[in-house]
């Protein structure tokens, strides 16, 4: 392992000369620091992290918890925050939670163990006000950045999500522009705040537009493919007379779409359908999707500025990012058939 001292005597100056030019200390020059940390590249020369975190009282790490890698949406946002760390010299402390409250736990007991400088999570929502360990990263001051909406047991950290009711609306007005007045929405699963922004944007929508909110045009429908598939078999059979379907999700609308087409309901002819998240896949289905593209990338990047706000011991407050609506070959105006 190559040693200060080692580029000290290969560069002809002192082991704090050195220390200061791959500290990038400002009383050094320019010319003299590039000399200097061009040398310990060639030589191999790999910092003690550890060391610096034991003298600095850091650890150069920030923990990460979302739902699962698979997850379209939050791939995007965990490629922004990995990028901005790698820049800003951390590492990350990776988990999965799949959605389990007991593994969510355990992850964050790990990091707060491994004395993480900081933790982005998507919490596993829950119907409880309340949750001991969440109170405890509070009581730590642990920098804590809640990656969606905000929920009463996390409420007191910051959090950066998207404006879903609004951009929910917007896609409600797309389909009533359309002409459509009788308007079936896909609903997430009831625990989630970003499912219910979206079914309340879907709401205010129609009332904006003196249309009906009616409770049997509104099917559960979870969060995945296969649930979306059931939701639009029991649409089909319940025959509510609707003839559009707004989706909390896109993951749920490839599901219903793949359904209704496979039974012979033409899209968007005999039925238009809108997702929500613009996932890679929407734009490559069968038909191609309307949906909302949520600023994925944008999320991670504003949520390390939040962290990095914290770390610095500044105020902070929860930040809200506009989406915005797609429009491809999924919705059409009523009656094409």
């Amino acid at each position: 392992m190559v040693r200060l001292k080692e580029i000290a005597e290969a560069a002809g100056v002192s082991v704090m000369t050195v220390s200061k030019a791959l500290r990038d200390k400002p009383d050094l020059s320019p010319a003299t620091k590039a000399r200097i940390r061009a040398l310990a590249d060639k030589m191999g020369y790999v910092p003690d992290l550890s060391a610096s975190g034991l003298r600095n009282r850091t650890s150069r790490l920030f923990g990460l918890i979302i739902p699962a890698t698979t997850d379209p949406v939050f791939a995007r946002v965990q490629l922004a925050i990995e990028q901005n760390a790698q820049e800003l010299g951390y590492d990350l402390l990776f988990a999965q939670s799949l959605g389990k409250p007991e593994r969510e736990e355990a992850a964050l007991r790990r990091m707060i163990a491994r004395r993480v400088d900081g933790i982005f999570i998507s919490p596993v929502y829950r119907l409880s006000q309340s949750s001991a360990l969440f109170e405890e990263i509070h009581r730590r001051k642990l920098p804590t950045v809640i990656l969606g909406h905000s929920a009463p047991f996390c409420a007191a950290f910051p959090s950066v999500e998207t404006d879903d009711i609004a951009a929910s609306a917007a896609a409600t007005r797309h389909l009533i522009e359309l002409g459509h007045t009788r308007i079936a929405f896909f609903a997430g699963p009831m625990v989630s705040p970003a499912a219910m922004e979206r079914l309340e944007g879907y709401r205010r929508a129609l009332r904006e537009a003196d249309l009906p909110v009616e409770d049997r045009l509104t099917f559960n429908a979870g969060a995945t493919v296969e649930e979306g598939a059931s939701a639009a078999l029991q649409f089909i059979q319940e025959n509510p007379g609707a003839t559009a379907i707004q989706a909390v999700s896109d993951l749920v609308a490839i599901g219903a779409a793949n359904a209704l087409l496979n039974q012979g309901v033409r899209i968007p002819q005999n039925l238009s359908v809108v997702g929500y998240g613009n996932i890679l896949t929407s734009e490559f289905f069968r038909v191609p999707l309307t949906t909302v593209r949520q600023p994925k990338l944008r999320l991670g990047t504003v949520a390390m500025e939040l962290m990095m706000a914290q770390l610095r011991g500044e105020a902070v407050r929860s930040r809200r990012l506009a989406a915005e609506l797609v429009v491809r070959s999924s919705t059409a105006v009523p009656g094409l058939a």
